[in-house]
């Protein structure tokens, strides 16, 4: 028998729908790597962080004002301000897991991504018949996976990789892709053109200020257009 089928049909069908989004996010983890080694951290430094936080946008973040010698509670305020997000995407998707127990559901929260949360709203949505914990989980642990081996290729490659593969590029496509097809909203839109806005803007800030300021003025901004202030 196909080891393959003794698998739940929707857990692997969470694997197969998180394929494509590999392309991008390998080279995001290698990216991720490297950042690690050129801010100074040792392997199990680096390891620790991408296990724990799995928060691919605020752990580059972090490591670059780590690099720059910013104070720990800038680098701290600063990822958590990246990942408020996610209070909004577990608001979102917490109603499909309301039957589970509390350790269950902290357990899927450690898992939760941009990716999964996109993937798993959206397959919800069209298909109602979906194992939802089965799906969720397919989606989660495959790019949990793959992100833990690419950091890993990423540390031992150091900054040894090519500057003429240009990886970086592939960073703000990863979110492009999983940001666009969510944008289905009034406050959403607002949210991403004030946030993106002042963020770019704010590119030449020192300590990747502008980040921060970004992130805060897009949760704000998207609130007010949803009329909850």
């Amino acid at each position: 028998m196909d080891a393959d089928t003794d698998l739940p049909a929707d857990l692997r069908r969470g694997v197969r729908d998180t394929l494509p989004l590999l392309l991008g996010i390998v080279p995001f983890a290698l990216v991720s790597g490297v950042a690690a080694v050129e801010a100074g951290l040792t392997f199990l430094q680096a390891m620790g962080l991408s296990i724990v936080v799995f928060a691919g946008a605020s752990q580059l973040a972090a490591l670059g004002l780590v690099e720059q010698g910013a104070p720990l509670a800038v680098v701290v305020l600063t990822a958590v301000v990246i990942n408020l997000r996610m209070l909004m995407y577990s608001a979102s998707i917490a109603t499909y897991f309301r039957e589970f127990s509390l350790r269950v559901r902290g357990v899927l929260a450690y898992g939760l991504t941009d990716q999964v949360y996109a993937l798993a709203m959206n397959q919800y949505t069209s298909d109602r018949s979906v194992n939802k914990p089965w799906y969720y989980v397919g989606v989660a642990a495959t790019l949990w996976v793959v992100w833990q081996a690419g950091t890993v290729v990423g540390l031992l490659a150091g900054a040894g990789l090519p500057s003429a593969w240009r990886l970086e590029f592939t960073v703000p496509l990863v979110f492009v892709g999983v940001l666009v097809p969510t944008i289905d909203s009034k406050p959403a839109l607002v949210a991403a053109l004030v946030g993106g806005g002042i963020a770019v803007a704010g590119t030449a800030l020192p300590l990747k200020i502008g980040l921060l300021v970004g992130g805060v003025a897009g949760i704000v901004a998207g609130t007010l257009a949803e009329g909850r202030l």
